[in-house]
């Protein structure tokens, strides 16, 4: 463990953010709310959690400067996403400077290669997977997996960026000559029935767990969760016992949602793991007792971990930009979820919008998953992106 217990900080010490999205800005939210001072580190001007928080760093992530600077002025830090220098990380570390989850966590998680040999290693079930160094190299693991794969880049991805499924020969040099000049990874394509995740909240005092949430892609990129999952008692058991193991190799203190194959046998497999809140646990706002971001703040600054229990079924869509809007943008529509009851609406203050851009999402509650898909399915469609026209 990277520290036997995390300084309990009361109000108004200062939390310091590297990424300055709409997860750092949910955060923001909550940590003000709860007397902390936030500033955040992004490189664009007025970032989505710039604009909800004391003061934001406009600098690159890679600025040593910068981050020295967001370290000095902040009691603890922590990050909205992986893809930052982790040596630049370990430096800060070095110097005396607290971060939640760890240098060393984020070093093992943001390569996926890396990541999921650790997990292979602890006993945990994950895909089969090989590294690719060459297009032979790779047209080999294609026979070996029985035709079917997904190339992916061992670092950078998200959304489905840097991934390519494959399954005819015909695709691999493309898809080789695609992610050409990345550290690649081949992985077992796997037959699943859902995707499901599970968000784990460790401290020095314990674990607690979220409710699983199914989850609907498409082109790689969420569409909406359903919690809780469908799923049976024994899956849901699974699940946790996985997660359980997935936490104690991280031996580490954070938020960390774990991703799952379901297969049809029942099967569970970790697909990817992300160290900080995510994009599936945005339902915990309105849905749990105490919201992921919550939970967040309340674990970078020593204090009680709070329940994490469903208030009540829940949907959550996202909100994306369309395929008519490329720029500035509005909302049209908005009274018609506003009247809707246990409806919540949330956009992420971003200035500009593009097709599949996640710009905000909404959540609704209902005595069913049923009831709650149905009205967020409907509060979505009562709304509009609609471009801003220059005058």
């Amino acid at each position: 463990m990277n520290a036997k217990q995390i300084k309990r900080l009361v109000p108004s010490s200062t939390i310091g953010i590297v990424g300055g999205g709409q997860l750092g800005r949910m955060m923001a939210y909550d940590a003000k709310r709860m007397g902390y001072d936030v500033i955040v580190l992004d490189p664009k001007p007025n970032a989505p959690a710039g604009q909800v928080s004391d003061r934001q760093i406009t600098a690159d992530f890679s600025d040593i400067t910068a981050l020295r600077e967001l370290a000095t002025q902040s009691d603890v830090m922590t990050y909205e996403f992986e893809h930052i220098d982790v040596e630049l990380l370990s430096v800060l570390e070095s110097e005396g400077y607290a971060i939640y989850p760890s240098a060393r966590t984020l070093r093992m998680i943001q390569n996926k290669f890396v990541q999921k040999t650790a997990l292979k290693k602890a006993g945990i079930p994950v895909p089969d997977f090989y590294p690719v160094g060459s297009l032979d190299e790779l047209a080999k693991v294609f026979e070996k997996l029985d035709g079917k794969m997904v190339l992916k880049s061992c670092t950078g991805g998200y959304d489905g960026k840097g991934n390519a499924i494959i399954k005819d020969k015909s695709q691999l040099e493309e898809a080789y000559q695609m992610l050409s000049g990345y550290e690649l990874m081949a992985e077992e394509f796997v037959e699943y029935v859902k995707e499901v995740s599970i968000i784990a909240a460790k401290n020095h005092e314990g674990i607690v767990f979220y409710p699983v949430a199914e989850n609907t892609h498409k082109d790689s990129i969420l569409i909406h969760s359903i919690i809780p999952a469908n799923i049976t008692s024994d899956i849901e058991e699974s699940i946790k016992d996985a997660a359980q193991k997935v936490v104690k190799e991280m031996d580490d203190y954070g938020l960390f949602c774990i991703e799952f194959f379901v297969d049809a046998k029942g099967n569970v497999l970790v697909n990817e793991i992300a160290p900080r809140p995510h994009n599936s646990g945005h339902y915990s706002i309105e849905g749990c007792i105490t919201s992921q971001f919550e939970q967040v703040v309340r674990i970078v600054t020593g204090m009680p971990l709070g329940s994490a229990r469903l208030r009540s079924a829940c949907a959550m869509y996202n909100l994306l930009g369309c395929n008519e809007v490329d720029g500035a943008y509005y909302i049209e529509g908005l009274e018609n979820i506003l009247n809707m009851e246990d409806c919540h609406f949330h956009l992420y203050g971003k200035a500009d919008t593009k097709p599949q851009k996640k710009i905000g999402h909404i959540t609704a509650l209902g005595e069913t998953t049923s009831e709650a898909a149905l009205k967020a399915r409907e509060a979505l469609y009562s709304i509009q992106v609609k471009k801003i026209r220059e005058v």
